[in-house]
């Protein structure tokens, strides 16, 4: 997949294609069924495939000031889109200038001069422009004179529970703690990717050896204690371990910045320096203060057994895999 950040040099070869429109924050079930409208449209016409994405999100640029949000930052989401098997990477990068384009400007600037877009894909809600005054029935309404056609995929919702694929919704459910509710939405649990850093190596003295992962622009999920699956990357695959850790502020020892911390069962190699990926996979209990070290030593012995467990009755698959499958 190439990923191309500028439209003046958007490659000949690519022009005239299907395109995804979205943020595609989480690229939860509802995004993969818009790109995958967009695959199958490319196939059926023998065109490129795209997606365009914007970075950084709009609400970061709208309201910096607010508390970590993102399901996937971009290099997560990139990923995440690559192996859905796209041809390209649209990222356009979302500024002051950008804001204030109009739907129309939009629509002739990027889609029919810059993309040559053949068929544009989008969700049943997909909104652009200034004040986000565009939407599907406008592109629609532009779509016969500018030349190309539109897919709106309609509304699709979890059929256990009801709930819409969205992004927000995700958001909601990580906060709460329901990794598994979380995970049916998007099709594959929960990951936080991060370089392993060098922390107080506390965990080495009672018996926890803990890899500190930076968790950077994610959103914050429940504090407390996780049954999880970490994976290094190992060229073009990554390789899944069992593990527990704790996400939180580390109450025993009075600390107050939030920190992801990874016990890796049965490895001995070492993490520093490296980048992980640590996909939720059951929340275990909440983040508590413990009266001294050996009752947090007996409790985190405790948390590790229920973690073999939990993690023994999904039954994972060995191996490589891109990321970790809901099941």
């Amino acid at each position: 997949m190439r990923i191309i950040r500028d439209l003046t040099d958007f490659p000949a070869g690519l022009q005239g294609g299907v395109i995804a429109l979205g943020n595609f924050d989480g690229l939860h079930l509802g995004h993969q069924a818009v790109i995958g409208a967009a695959l199958n449209a490319a196939r059926e016409t023998n065109k490129p495939a795209g997606v365009m994405t914007f970075e950084p999100h709009p609400r970061q640029f709208f309201r910096p000031g607010e508390p970590p949000f993102l399901l996937s930052p971009f290099h997560m989401k990139a990923h995440l889109i690559e192996v859905l098997g796209v041809d390209y990477l649209y990222v356009q990068t979302f500024d002051r200038e950008l804001s204030e384009h109009t739907a129309e400007d939009f629509v002739t600037e990027v889609l029919v001069k810059g993309l040559r877009a053949s068929q544009v894909v989008v969700g049943f809600d997909y909104t652009f422009g200034h004040q986000r005054r565009g939407s599907v029935e406008f592109l629609r309404s532009m779509a016969s004179s500018a030349g190309f056609n539109v897919i709106a995929v309609p509304e699709l919702k979890d059929t256990a529970d009801g709930l819409r694929y969205s992004s927000s919704n995700a958001r909601e459910l990580l906060t709460a703690g329901r990794c598994a509710d979380a995970a049916r939405l998007l099709g594959r649990y929960w990951e936080i990717a991060g370089r392993v850093e060098h922390g107080d190596q506390r965990g080495r003295t009672i018996g926890f050896p803990t890899a500190n992962v930076a968790h950077g622009e994610y959103l914050h999920p429940a504090k407390g204690v996780y049954a999880v699956r970490a994976g290094i990357d190992q060229g073009t695959e990554t390789v899944w371990h069992d593990g527990v850790a704790n996400f939180g502020n580390r109450p025993t020892f009075d600390k107050k910045d939030v920190l992801l911390e990874v016990h890796l069962f049965d490895f001995n190699g070492d993490l520093y320096g490296r980048d992980l990926r640590v996909a939720l996979i059951d929340y275990l209990r909440p983040e508590r203060k413990f009266d001294g070290i050996a009752a947090l030593k007996a409790q985190l012995e405790t948390d590790r057994d229920t973690a073999r467990r939990v993690l023994k009755q999904h039954n994972f698959a060995p191996g490589p895999t891109p990321f970790v499958s809901l099941k």
